[in-house]
């Protein structure tokens, strides 16, 4: 028997992928999408999907029975719905990752209203997390930066020596999601490349938080995004030191390992062999690896931001709560490349 999901926020990019991924699942059954702004038109008109069902308004949606409720919802609407739900929530935005409240005034411009939730959510990166998310009831899917900056520096952190971690990470524009700006617009994307929220994006401290807790140390990063004139993808460069007398192949050896086992990550030969190409359009994460003389750390992880980074990991959580196969949905998924 499926599984009934329904799903709020249904018309932005993430919620757009997640609508195709749900519809297409063999193990649930999409009952209700949201999106103020579609109500009335049918699903497989406005995305192509095998559905005559029609968007409707929050409060429907809301009110359909259902096992799973997703959010494809921005963290201050979020932040209001997720009290209101009682059976188990997938929230996409980050109004539930952060564990401690007094950080959403300075990274989402929100006072948090709701600590015992933020005690009960589930980062929901399940690589790193996976046994956490099996009984949760409310998972917080992470940010797409942050997935890509984790996975990459995860497995290598006991070989690091102490100091701050740097990143720099580019990401195409659906990362800032669907919304007319002119910041935004054509002519001010193509053909450019810049930095924006340097210090200040709200994924630090959620990666900060995440890297703590595989290390069970606190763990700094400087993180300095970039916007690349693309749809989609993200490729993260970390830097790190190697602590005195370890080697490259420990490094090796910890990819190896940590990943031996997992779906939807993939080890490149090197650092330099990891490309948007290798991943947009599947929920994988591409993560190569490279060693300087002086024991110089670099790391890259590339991922599909609306997939890995979002829809397609809301949907292996989905899998992990329910019980089902955890690549259900999402491992016919290939390359756009070639």
């Amino acid at each position: 028997m499926q599984s009934r999901v329904s799903l709020i926020g249904a018309s932005g990019y993430a919620g757009v992928e997640l609508t195709k991924l749900l519809v297409a699942h063999p193990g649930v059954e999409l009952v209700a999408a949201s999106s103020d702004r579609w109500v009335g038109d049918v699903l497989a008109a406005r995305v192509g999907v095998a559905s005559e069902l029609r968007y409707v308004a929050v409060d429907e949606a809301l009110a359909a029975t259902a096992d799973v409720v997703l959010l494809a919802t921005p963290a201050e609407v979020s932040h209001e719905l997720v009290p209101k739900l009682r059976g188990k929530v997938i929230d996409l935005s980050g109004a539930f990752r952060l564990r401690d409240g007094a950080r959403y005034s300075q990274h989402y411009n929100l006072v948090h209203a709701h600590p015992a939730l933020l005690a009960e959510a589930v980062y929901g990166l399940p690589e790193l997390f996976r046994e956490r998310v099996r009984g949760a009831r409310l998972v917080a899917n992470p940010g797409c930066y942050a997935t890509a900056i984790q996975l990459a520096l995860a497995p290598v952190l006991p070989l690091l020596a102490p100091g701050r971690l740097i990143v720099d990470a580019m990401s195409g524009v659906t990362g800032a999601g669907r919304k007319a700006t002119e910041e935004m617009s054509f002519a001010e994307v193509a053909g450019d490349l810049r930095a924006y929220r340097v210090l200040r994006h709200q994924h630090e401290p959620e990666i900060e938080q995440g890297l703590s807790d595989v290390a069970k140390r606190d763990v700094d990063i400087t993180f300095v995004p970039h916007l690349l004139p693309i749809n989609r993808g993200i490729l993260a460069t970390c830097h790190a030191q190697l602590a005195p007398n370890r080697s490259p192949a420990e490094v090796i050896d910890a990819f190896a390992r940590a990943y031996a086992h997992e779906p939807f990550i993939s080890l490149a030969p090197s650092a330099e062999q990891v490309a948007l190409h290798d991943v947009v359009g599947t929920n994988r994460c591409r993560i190569g690896a490279m060693v300087g003389a002086s024991g110089e750390l670099v790391v890259t992880a590339a991922i599909d931001n609306l997939v890995k980074g979002a829809a397609g990991q809301a949907v292996q959580n989905l899998n992990l709560m329910l019980g089902l196969d955890e690549q259900a949905g999402l491992a016919g998924l290939r390359s756009f490349y070639p």
